[in-house]
């Protein structure tokens, strides 16, 4: 891993005084968004670009078995500033400015027994955070926190209720709107009553905390932490001390303009040691195009897989539930099941090394039940073996325990050079920052829905890079190549179908942002087909991300650069329409433009070639549920 650089770094306290009367107000540093934090520690405010966009909303910690913090004073002021940039490994750009002014703000309660609560707060021209420290050495426990945030103006929101996966949809509601019984995730993604400015709710930095949610107390949302099932008592009890996880507002003009935001990362600390190791791309799966129980253990179908991988240059193979000794149904973990052996007929090693002659790299499923008690053990098998990464499922969980499993098994698998993708997850908080070998992650309602029911429409597909992307990387696993109509979709559970035309399933691997990405379809649903010439060629991790334009729910226009050349993804919704794409993005040069878009057919596309400019418009033809995807190469022409 690549060293920090251009880092400056500035740092200055000042002393109690009545230059603290009233709030402590601290500007990014173009002065685009400001945060104002009271002087006695009771509220916040946040401000994009002189609006209002969080109006005075309410701090603190709930405590458990010790009386509330009484009456604050501001005692200190340390400021900072920071302009740096981090070296980023397989993601949505090579590089990360980290660039914020930054306070923190030390409390004490005015009466005894003069406890302090410490406040760090930092503002970046893209977004705004604070989180809590008490630096008291004695363990902390919390009912919860006071945190609450009051949009300013009644806001539309695009929110989605938490179930364990966090897999659910998105609606568009005014906060008013949201129900007052039931829990909402992040990020919870809102347009200013103005319609000036896009904010979205957010969290980050879980590391030795625990995830929370959203609920609507009057015209307030109110941070809930997640409690450890069956352990009764605060939702978090500390070793000693506390530092919650960071509370962030994204910021921007448009909601689009927030999917090339590094905050959530930012907020997160560097990768520690090497991981240039750490190779993205695409996998052959096996689970999407067959039963729900998974592919029945067998070294031929395991081959044929890897065949298609090879012959495609994918450099993965993702073997998915059923491989193991005593496996059953995908989602049960059974007793029996015993994750360091293969099934019977099988000879993992062997199998390894006929996919490594090939140049293809294993990873497994395991159910996360059965690598938790054992995990070394497990780990060091797989890498014995020469497996490449693990896919870890079914946690469905965000508590204080999962949280710390997540953290543990990512630095785990680093310390084995063993990529990292989970399932059943919570949605990301940054650790991708810290492990880079965390690739992948899921928490989002993906394409596997299309095997069980039809949420997963052309509207939804629509509202996840403007939703639930700005969170991180997500296994939405793309790829099916059996398109229909929406009206006449169909769920099936073998050979499932999507209510997409080609263009948009080739479009949804430039827009949608997973490093490690699936392409989801049995081998024979490619053979021959139309634009999987993309699909072989489109990279997964970037240089560079530029949103476009689009709206969420009704279309996008996203472009990533992977060296000098250029890819660019189209995505509409119900209506069909002509995407005009100015090519002002691109430097100086000659580009030869090959431009795949919706066909007569839903499984047809149109492949043309043109030589462009900087001073040139692509228009591209997207149909109903449709799509278009572009590589502008570099070229002498």
């Amino acid at each position: 891993m690549k060293a920090l650089a251009g880092m400056v770094v500035a740092v200055w306290a000042v002393a109690a005084g009545s230059a603290f009367a009233g709030q402590v107000a601290i500007p990014s540093p173009a002065g685009h968004a400001e945060i104002r934090i009271e002087d006695d520690a009771s509220r916040f405010s946040v401000r994009w670009r002189g609006e209002t966009v969080v109006a005075a909303s309410p701090l603190g910690l709930e405590l458990d078995d010790a009386p509330a913090f009484g009456t604050l004073t501001l005692e200190r002021r340390e400021d900072t500033e920071v302009d740096r940039e981090i070296p980023l490994v397989a993601t949505k750009a090579s590089v990360a400015r980290d660039y914020y002014r930054g306070t923190t703000l030390t409390f004490r309660e005015t009466a005894a027994p003069k406890r302090k609560l410490i406040l760090d707060v930092r503002a970046y021209d893209d977004g705004v955070a604070f989180r809590y420290r008490i630096d008291d050495p004695a363990p902390v426990r919390l009912k919860d926190e006071r945190t609450a945030f009051v949009l300013a103006g009644d806001p539309q929101c695009l929110a989605t209720e938490v179930n364990g996966s966090h897999e659910m949809l998105f609606e568009r509601l005014a906060v008013s709107q949201l129900s007052t019984d039931k829990p909402y995730d992040v990020p919870l993604v809102c347009t200013a009553a103005s319609g000036q400015a896009s904010f979205a709710i957010a969290q980050a930095h879980l590391q030795g905390y625990a995830g929370a949610s959203l609920r609507r107390e009057g015209d307030a949302l109110r941070v809930r932490l997640s409690s450890v099932p069956k352990r009764p008592g605060p939702a978090f009890v500390s070793d000693g001390g506390l530092r919650t996880a960071w509370r962030v507002v994204m910021l921007g003009n448009r909601p689009g303009d927030m999917i090339a935001s590094h905050l959530i990362g930012n907020l997160n600390p560097p990768p520690e040691g090497d991981f240039d190791w750490v190779k993205p791309g695409k996998a052959a799966w096996d689970w999407w195009s067959g039963p729900l129980e998974g592919v029945k253990p067998d070294t031929a179908t395991y081959r044929r897989f890897i065949d298609f991988a090879a012959e495609s240059g994918f450099p993965y193979y993702l073997i998915d539930a059923g491989w193991s000794l005593g496996a059953g149904p995908c989602c049960e973990a059974r007793p029996e099941t015993d994750i360091t052996r293969a099934a019977a007929g099988v000879d993992m090693p062997a199998l390894v090394r006929y996919a490594a002659d090939k140049g293809v790299g294993l990873l497994l499923w395991v159910h996360w039940a059965h690598l938790e008690p054992r995990m070394d053990e497990v780990l060091d098998t797989y890498a014995r073996w020469g497996i490449k990464g693990v896919k870890v499922d079914f946690m469905d969980r965000d508590d204080q325990q999962m949280v710390a499993f997540y953290q543990r098994l990512a630095a785990a698998t680093a310390q084995r050079r063993l990529l990292l993708d989970l399932h059943g997850a919570y949605v990301p908080a940054g650790l991708q920052r810290s492990y880079p070998n965390f690739i992948t992650q899921e928490g989002v309602l993906g394409a596997e829905w299309n095997k069980m029911d039809k949420r997963v429409t052309p509207r939804h597909n629509l509202m996840l890079p403007y939703t639930r992307m700005l969170a991180g990387p997500m296994d939405y696993t793309p790829g099916g190549f059996r398109h229909v109509a929406p009206s006449k979709f169909e769920v099936r559970a073998v050979m499932p179908l999507t209510q997409t035309t080609r263009g948009q399933a080739l479009a949804m691997y430039v827009v949608y942002d997973s490093p490690l990405q699936m392409v989801s379809d049995a081998p024979e649903a490619y053979q021959g087909a139309e634009g999987f010439e993309f699909v072989r060629r489109v990279p997964t991790a970037w240089d560079e991300t530029r949103f476009l334009s689009g709206e969420p729910g009704r279309d996008i226009v996203l472009a990533r650069r992977s060296g000098a050349d250029w890819y660019v993804g189209a995505m509409t919704a119900d209506e069909a329409r002509t995407a005009r794409v100015p090519l002002s993005f691109l430097p100086a040069g000659n580009y030869r433009a090959t431009v795949w878009e919706d066909g007569e057919a839903l499984d047809q596309v149109k492949r043309s070639e043109r030589i462009v400019t900087t001073r040139d418009t692509l228009a591209l033809r997207l149909s109903s549920a449709g799509g278009a995807a572009v590589i502008l190469e570099l070229t002498d022409q």
